[in-house]
């Protein structure tokens, strides 16, 4: 998955706003106590950082962005 397309996903599901907050604040367990901006400054790959967000939000994320 590109940048781009997580960042759009990322927009998608909690709106432009809300997602840079929760790209910076929420520290996720499926990223080893990291938040979303630290795992993709650190070199996660995208696609690993966003089945985290998937698992943290089960009931945000809707399944056709699964």
């Amino acid at each position: 998955m590109r940048l781009t397309d997580f960042w759009e996903r990322l927009e998608q599901v909690f709106g432009p706003g809300y997602a840079r907050s929760v790209a910076e604040d929420q520290v996720l367990p499926g990223l080893d106590g990291r938040t979303i901006r630290q795992a993709l400054a650190q070199g996660e790959q995208t696609i690993t950082v966003w089945r985290a967000v998937v698992a943290a939000f089960p009931d945000r994320v809707p399944s056709k962005l699964h």
